[in-house]
């Protein structure tokens, strides 16, 4: 599915807060470690959450410390810890080893909120290529299939499901000359039925699922293999890039816009945040988080619906960059569009079964206000609602040493995003009331080719140089990303008449989604 916006502490209920949660003991376990949440979904969260000792943390890129190295701004969603001195002396140097239940503690607690990212982990507690199954569906692309099975290094598995191919006479060979387990389904029931078989067939505690049209780089493994030194990890996803050569102005555009690339900097896969979902093309998973997989019932955004599921059972899950994966694009006009409408049909089951965590927009009031007005042509006036909102949260910020200044960055970034998303919202989400707009209104005609230009130029400036084999053109990027809005648009309105819903048209409140089970609400103290 295609993105659906652009834009402390935590400890377990059952367990006493604070520091003094985490034990050191590698292999121990510590917090609700001896605890096995079983959640609604009918996945059951991690049985450890504790961290090993040698594991070692930095802090993001996006990371910032302010009022003089007393508070912390960053993370899945953003959010403001306040550091007590222990916490300032491990972050001086912006990372810290675990070595102790302090240290232990707030690494856990900085990697739950998004702020900070494993760096290293002690060898012996990384599992190893013969701890991964491979699963790969596959239908009718026997070439594709060789290629990526050429390309896969000895692992402790690997089985093929051919899901109804025509002719499966080739994929049987295919898989024959690899030593791969066979499965066939005689009909073909999809992608999510087809990892499933694999899935079932699996018996070492890591599967990967890789889809048949994806080529794995060197070095593709050992990141993801490293992120499982993390007893609490239940997934992590490579990063997708564009199968070369790449030639041409809708290549160009796909090899550094596609939904599939979820960009150069590691992340926690948090809903409502930067990196809201890992596609399945290809994803590394502990075998006993996801249980029976994928919804079978679900044949366009089961991926997504598995991270919510596997988020909302307590697990973290990680996106892994340094890890890279080919995928061969689609580069026809005709099948790329309706691929992305395709990956737009998906909002509408994906809002129903999981309320408000694949938003169009998460604005506060304040903020939509703004970005209203600006939109409207009101640049002071929304600069007004910014001056008092920065106001009303410098009041609450009073024990701060600088809570002006603090305040007014916040606002500052607020707004900017805040802008974008309704930017974005008017040419994706929303564009079928944008045109009934522009249908009646000469002012509406302006302000909407303004944006559509506008939000095209500044989305190329920001990802132009985000694949280094290709350097795209202003005017085919801004053309492509425009049929790109209104593909996922046009799909995401389609799904929601098909299932007779509003949800996934409804922006959300900025305020904290609720928590996972296990866990409790940040406090916003360290």
């Amino acid at each position: 599915m295609g993105p659906p916006m652009r834009m402390g502490a935590q400890s377990c209920g059952r367990c006493a807060p604070g520091l003094a949660a985490a034990t050191p003991t590698l292999g121990a376990v510590g917090g609700c470690d001896e605890v096995r949440h079983r959640s609604l979904t009918g996945l059951v969260g991690p049985g450890r959450t504790a961290l090993p000792l040698g594991f070692r943390v930095a802090l993001e890129r996006r990371a910032r410390v302010l009022d003089d190295g007393a508070v912390l701004l960053g993370g899945a969603p953003p959010r403001m810890l306040h550091l007590a001195r222990a916490a300032r002396v491990l972050l001086a140097g912006g990372a810290f080893t675990v070595t102790d239940p302090t240290s232990a503690a707030l690494a856990r607690t900085l990697l739950d909120a998004g702020i900070a990212h494993p760096v290293s982990a002690p060898a012996e507690v990384v599992p190893g290529a013969a701890d991964v199954t491979v699963v790969v569906p596959v239908k009718d692309r026997a070439a594709s299939l060789a290629r990526l099975l050429a390309a896969l290094p000895p692992m402790g598995g690997l089985v093929v499901v051919d899901d109804g191919s025509t002719d499966p006479a080739p994929v049987a060979a295919v898989a024959g000359r690899a030593g791969a387990t066979l499965l066939r389904h005689p009909r073909s029931r999809g992608p999510a039925a087809a990892r499933n078989a694999g899935l079932a067939t699996a018996t070492t505690p890591l599967v990967a699922f890789l889809d048949s049209d994806v080529v794995p780089e060197p070095g593709w493994l050992a990141p993801l293999l490293a992120g499982f030194a993390d007893p609490a990890v239940g997934l992590v996803a490579p990063r997708i890039v564009a199968l070369a050569p790449v030639t041409g102005w809708l290549p160009t555009y796909e090899a550094v816009r596609s939904s599939l690339d979820l960009g150069p900097d590691p992340a926690l896969v948090v809903p409502r945040s930067r990196v809201a979902y890992v596609p399945s093309a290809a994803l590394l998973v502990r075998r006993h988080a996801v249980g029976g997989g994928f919804d079978e019932q679900m044949h366009v955004a089961e991926d997504v619906d598995l991270v919510l599921r596997l988020h909302r059972a307590g697990w973290r899950l990680r996106y892994e960059p340094a890890a890279r994966v080919a995928h061969d694009h689609r580069t026809t006009v005709g099948a790329w569009w309706l691929r992305k409408a395709y990956y737009g049909t998906g909002a509408a089951p994906l809002a129903l079964r999981h309320h408000a965590a694949v938003p169009p927009m998460v604005v506060s009031p304040w903020s939509a206000a703004a970005g209203g007005l600006v939109m409207l042509g009101r640049p002071l006036a929304a600069l007004g609602v910014c001056v008092v909102a920065a106001e009303r949260l410098a009041r609450r910020l009073q024990k701060m040493l600088h809570p002006r200044a603090t305040a007014a960055r916040l606002i500052g970034l607020a707004a900017v995003g805040a802008l974008a998303q309704t930017a974005d919202a008017m040419t994706r989400h929303y564009w079928p009331l944008t045109a009934l707009a522009c249908l009646f209104s000469a002012r509406a005609r302006r302000t909407v080719v303004t944006v559509a230009v506008a939000e095209g130029v500044v989305d190329w400036w920001r990802h132009r140089h985000r694949d280094a084999r290709v350097r795209p053109g202003l005017a085919g990027y801004v053309l492509a990303r425009r049929l790109d809005d209104l593909a996922y648009g046009a799909g995401l309105w389609w799904g929601a008449v098909r299932h007779r819903t509003v949800e996934p048209l409804r922006p959300v409140s900025s305020a904290p989604a609720r928590p996972p089970l296990g866990r409790t609400p940040p406090t916003g103290r360290l």
